[in-house]
């Protein structure tokens, strides 16, 4: 039973940095999930999959591990690198490539 913490990184359906800002808590899985016969639907006996805690700051999900006697794993944020660029370049004179569409 040991807890997962990291800043969740963004969806490919977002433009911001919405719901990225907490730090996460969840349990990685004790057991595999398995397939049901009947109906074909994975299912698990883990009920600690389920949790999942945000806290705003990982100092503050370390805590909480230590208090409740958790081990735990910290997953370092990675910062994005992003290329500062503004519409008006595509036009600009300096362009070393054709401008096509």
């Amino acid at each position: 039973m040991i807890a997962r913490i990291y800043k969740p990184a963004k969806t490919a359906m977002q433009s911001g940095t919405a719901k990225t800002k907490q730090w996460v808590l969840d349990f990685e899985p004790e057991q595999p999930r398995v397939v049901e016969p009947l109906m074909g639907w994975t299912s698990s006996s883990d009920m600690r999959a389920q949790v999942r805690l945000r806290f705003d700051s990982k100092e503050a999900a370390i805590a909480y591990c230590q208090r409740e006697s958790i081990p735990y794993r910290v997953a370092e944020e990675e910062k994005i690198a992003r290329r500062t660029i503004a519409y008006a370049d595509n036009f600009a004179f300096r362009r070393r490539d054709a401008w096509t569409h």
